[in-house]
């Protein structure tokens, strides 16, 4: 689907006189109810929901732009709209400048992966410092809406990610590593990195109260290989590195933990 095709032409409103941020946000939801993709939520939700992301932090990008967004079950598909302010309106900006172009987000609730890369394509886009230039001038709806389409030409990749797991595997005997290593190497479509670490108790051995136990000689440092993996493959990691150590759970010096991912993208060279 293309960036342009998600632009609700009733949420456009060029050359706003708002003065304030909560007056901004207040129109900004009322634009957004025009559509009836929201017609199962009211203004004062869309308001709210609003208000309570920008408690986060300031949604600001930078050069006079911001992009409001928030997520709330009951709208059906993703609304985006625009609203100028040519005189400028203080938002909250970290880098101070006042707001004159605004590019709202309202977006279902279950679908935060989407909204994630909605929001980079926008910010990407966004960067067009003419393109915007164009925008702010704009005197009427259409110009604006017309001003935002014929720059967000691209396309959002709007597929699922497949479903991935975080893996974790900590690694005290150096006698094993390499065997580990190679082993979920192996496995297609995985992702790889390895950190090198110090144990807790070289770190606690630095300080008084522990020193005593630095008698004991100093423990192997722990090496990390963090993986992602499609989930249904998580299995077969473990079951690669207990052929390497036996069983994890009668395992001393190798741990191994599974974390589901909500957001997994990109990808990694090993």
């Amino acid at each position: 689907m293309k960036l342009a095709e998600l632009l609700r032409p009733e949420c456009v409103k060029a050359g706003s006189s708002a003065d304030d941020k909560a007056l901004v946000l207040c129109e900004i939801a009322a634009l957004a109810k025009r559509s009836q993709l929201c017609r199962n939520v009211s203004e004062e939700v869309i308001l709210e929901a609003l208000q309570d992301r920008e408690t986060l932090g300031s949604t600001v990008i930078a050069n006079g732009i911001a992009l409001p967004h928030c997520r709330i079950k009951g709208v059906r598909d993703f609304v985006v709209g625009l609203m100028t302010v040519p005189q400028g309106v203080d938002f909250e900006a970290p880098d101070g400048q006042k707001v004159r172009l605004l590019v709202f987000i309202i977006a279902p609730q279950e679908q935060s992966n989407a909204h994630i890369r909605l929001l980079s394509l926008l910010s990407q886009t966004l960067q067009n410092s003419q393109a915007v230039g164009k925008m702010i001038a704009a005197r009427t709806d259409k110009q604006l809406a017309h001003a935002f389409v014929h720059t967000a030409g691209q396309d959002i990749q709007t597929l699922e990610p497949v479903a991935r797991n975080l893996v974790q595997i900590f690694v005290q005997d150096d006698s094993v590593f390499k065997n580990i290593l190679e082993a979920v190497a192996g496995l297609d479509g995985i992702a790889l990195s390895v950190c090198d670490t110090d144990n807790a108790r070289n770190y606690l051995t630095r300080i008084p109260l522990y020193a005593e136990f630095a008698k004991n000689g100093t423990p192997p440092n722990c090496k990390i290989i963090i993986a992602t993996v499609e989930r249904q493959l998580s299995n077969e990691v473990i079951r690669r590195i207990e052929a390497v150590t036996g069983n994890l759970f009668e395992c001393t010096g190798v741990m191994v933990t599974v974390q589901e991912l909500a957001y997994a993208a990109g990808a990694l060279d090993i």
